[in-house]
């Protein structure tokens, strides 16, 4: 596995084509980062970090609003052959603004409206609506 961000992300999106509840993840740093900021934005419902032997999990709770997917499409920016950066005023809004695009700065992981507000730039690594 060279991508473990895009199977993150693509987990999540079958959990909801599958209409599973939740949906659990090898753990590591920026997933936890990336899930926690999803879970701010109202992408999910729960992020539970549990201590496994021998590594960590993370089960994601899906949310699901009047029997609808939160999360409609999620699409991978940066990938590991060809890194994608911007600077805070380059930082493209997913979806017109209605979705969320993450971005990995120096600062941790935060979303775009909040790198744009804080006047930083970074690598892009996807866009969830």
């Amino acid at each position: 596995m060279t991508d473990v961000i895009a199977d993150m992300i693509i987990r999540i999106q079958n959990g909801y084509m599958a209409k599973k509840d939740e949906v659990v993840l090898p753990h590591s740093k920026v997933k936890e980062a990336i899930a926690n900021l999803l879970k701010d934005k109202r992408y999910l419902d729960d992020v539970v970090v549990t201590d496994v032997k021998p590594q960590k999990t993370i089960t994601v709770k899906l949310l699901y609003i009047n029997g609808m997917p939160a999360v409609t499409k999620v699409k991978r920016i940066s990938k590991p052959g060809l890194r994608k950066y911007s600077t805070s005023a380059q930082i493209p809004r997913s979806l017109g603004g209605y979705g969320v695009t993450i971005v990995s700065t120096s600062q941790g992981v935060m979303s775009d409206k909040d790198a744009r507000k804080k006047g930083i730039g970074g690598e892009l690594l996807c866009s969830v609506w």
